[in-house]
This record gives structure tokens, sequence and C-alpha cells, in this order.
């Protein structure tokens, strides 16, 4: 098959990885890919959101299959018009990946489809927002409505943080994604993360995650993108997916296909596992990152076929095969995020880093014309380490991380500890 994959962060590379790895696949072409992904597919000058250019690309090349990784174009309705074109895509289209793209539509659907959920309450001004924050007593969770690259989320402590989060959020800080509010009440418990795919009518699990969002040791300072994953989850046990697959999952499927909006893709459940059972934090219509990094590797199936199983709506029929080891990943950033960093800084060692318990997913390099590896993001590599369990994984992934040479480069310290 030739295979088109759009995108060129972390998640790509762990994704282009795996597609690369498949007996089904012939060719690979990444759009717009990176230098490090290079060496697994042809990479193609066109950007993850140039929709038009997209489109011209896949009629050049005429895949068999193209694959959607960031959440951006598939929000803006590429797998709609892939599919008009008459390419076969994976990803939602764009009125199911409202998921994602309005985090209120997300927590209507769940209270209609009778998704345990958080209290919440959409807001479009401060004064609405002040009496929603009041009400839920001060403490309480605001969500910028639309997308904000993982960042437009504050979990405040009272009522004075809260406003404030809120009144930045509406005077433009994610321009119109936080022209709507959520402010949602404070649950408690550990966080995990489940993936599944869905074709339209059946689900299947596609492994689980725990995310570190925090920039700093001891879960501290301002959110990120995600600075590290440990998988499978280690608090979600096989009784919760079951749980989470029963009441999330499949009401979920069912309600959107009953609504006219099947969902096709994978679909990415944030759950905090609360006393009274797993409840919806948000849903992503893709693969995270840097789950990707962690869940991908221990995948055992084929994911092309998995991915073809999908779109062909045969998922009833197909079963996956998953390691038993453990995977965690350590993401190494620039100093300075996720607020301001300077770029192309120099990392050496990742030759050394790498062997057969450590894979290196790049998600914001380059490469110059003599092979210096330099930083061109805030997240800059996902350091991946196997392991027969979460120890062994994680010691692997730290030894990789401390054989990089990077001094303008951070990591947390703690990632899957405890």
């Amino acid at each position: 098959m030739k295979i088109l994959l759009i995108g060129s962060g972390g998640r790509e590379h762990a994704l282009a990885w795996a597609i690369a790895g498949s007996p089904l696949t012939e060719a690979l072409v990444i759009a717009p890919g990176s230098a490090a992904m290079a060496s697994l597919g042809r990479c193609v000058d066109v950007g993850a959101e140039d929709i038009d250019g997209l489109l011209a690309l896949a009629d050049d090349m005429g895949p068999d299959l193209v694959v959607v990784g960031p959440e951006a174009p598939l929000v803006a309705g590429l797998v709609d018009r892939l599919t008009a074109a008459g390419h076969a895509a994976f990803g939602p289209t764009a009125a199911a990946a409202q998921l994602e793209g309005s985090k209120a539509f997300a927590r209507e659907a769940c209270a209609r489809f009778g998704i345990p959920q958080p209290g919440f309450t959409v807001c479009r001004d401060l004064d609405s927002a002040t009496a929603a924050i009041a009400a839920a007593g001060g403490s309480c969770v605001v969500k910028a409505d639309g997308l904000a690259a993982g960042k437009g989320v504050v979990v405040a402590n009272d009522a004075d943080e809260a406003r404030a989060a809120a009144a930045e959020m509406l005077d433009g800080r994610f321009g119109e994604s936080g022209r709507t509010l959520l402010i949602e009440e404070r649950i408690a418990g550990p966080e995990a993360s489940l993936f599944a795919l869905i074709d339209g009518t059946d689900a299947l699990f596609m492994g689980s995650a725990q995310d570190h969002k925090r920039a700093f040791d001891g879960d501290r300072g301002p959110n990120t993108g995600g600075m590290g994953a440990v998988s499978p989850a280690p608090r979600l046990t096989e009784d919760l997916q079951t749980q989470v697959m029963d009441d999330i999952v499949t009401p979920l499927a069912r309600g959107m296909a009953a609504e006219g909006t099947p969902y096709r893709g994978i679909l990415y459940v944030g759950l905090m596992l609360t006393n009274t059972g797993p409840q919806v934090i948000e849903f992503n219509c893709r693969l995270g990152d840097p789950e990707a990094q962690v869940i991908l590797p221990r995948l055992r199936s084929d994911l092309v076929a998995a991915m073809l199983g999908t779109i062909e709506g045969s998922l009833g029929h197909l079963s996956l095969r998953w390691d038993d080891s453990a995977a965690v990943t350590v993401v190494m950033a620039t100093k300075g995020y996720p607020g301001a960093y300077e770029k192309g800084s120099v990392i050496s060692g990742t030759e050394v880093a790498a062997g057969d318990d450590v894979i290196l997913f790049h998600a914001g390099t380059t490469i110059d014309a003599d092979g210096t590896l330099r930083a061109a993001g805030g997240r800059v590599l996902a350091v991946t380490g196997l392991g027969v369990d979460v120890t062994a994984a994680r010691s692997a992934a730290y030894a990789a991380v401390d054989a990089i040479d990077w001094p303008k480069g951070f990591c947390r310290r703690d990632i899957a500890a405890t």
C-alpha cells in the first residue's frame, strides 16, 4: 500500500515508525514530516493545516490510505474533503471531531448519552462565568471551549484564580478558542487515558496510558502538552477498562451514530478515576502526544490493518494483541517551555542513547547538512524506554535521557515514579 501520513510532531514520528513497520506498507509519504522521519518515508513540504495543498498532494500521489495525525486538520474537515475526493482517510469527520474541537459540544453530548462526567456550565461572558464560578464554590476548572494545544485548562483553587483565568481567556489569550468557556466541577482521583478504535458502530480497546501534564516535578508548574507518559495506565485495571468501554465509549459511539455523526477513528478518552467510578475529563479525536509514544511500541498487531478495519467498518471481526511489557516516555523540552524559549540549540548523544530497549521519537528537531541535531520547538524529544515492568522501563528511559547532552534542555525526573 501507498500511505500518506499527515503531521510533523512526536505523535506522527511514532505513527510513521509503526506504519513503516507494517507488512502492508510499500511506500510511506509524510507531509510535512521532519528530518528525523526521513528514514521512515519520503517527506513532502506541505503543512498539516494546508487543506488544499494536502488534497492536491493526495490527488497527485494516489494513496491507498491517508492517516491524519494532528487534531487541527481533523477539526477543519480534512477527512471530509479527502473522502469526497475519493481517498480512503483514517480519522473522524469535522462533525464528529467536534468532540475535541468544542468542549461544550462534548459535554452536551455526554449529557444526552448518559455518560458520567463532572457538572459543567457553558459561559460566553465574564458575568455568566463569575456566576458559574460562585455556584461551583470557587474551586473549579476553567476551560477554553476550542483547541488550545493542550494549554487551555486552569484548575483553580479559589474564585479569584478562576475569575482571573476566565477573564484572560475571554480577553483573547487563546483567540476564538476562548470566546466560549466551560466552568466545571472540580473532581478528584487519579487520571488515566483510554484509547479506542471506533468504526461508526463497533469499538475496540486501543491501549491505555497515564500522562504527566505539569511542567515540573511533583506536578508543579503550568500545564503543558505533556511531559511524559506510562503505558499501561497503572490504575486502569482490566475491570475499569471494561467499565469505560461499556459506560463511555460504546454509548458515545452509538449516540453519535444515532444522531447522524458517526465516529470513525481513534478516540482518546481522558478520565478521572473518582470514588464513584470513571468520569470523562475530555475527549480527543486522535492519538495523544506523548501517549502515542508509549502505546504504539506495545502494539503487536498490525496498525495499518486496524486502521483499514476502522474505515471499512469491520472492527467487530478484529482483535488487537499487546506486549505484556511496560513503556515509559520522558519528554525532553527546551528550557522556558511552555513559555518563551529559544530555538536552535545543539543536541548530541542521541546515538548513544538509542538501544534495544529505547526508542527516540522526535517532536521538534532539525538536522543540519553536517548532521548536527538542533532543537526546533518546545517539546523536542520523547525518550521511550521499554521493560518487563514500569520500573525497568523507567530505568531504561532515564538512562537514555542521561546519555543525551543538551544543556538547553530539561525534563521531569519523576515520570512514572508512582
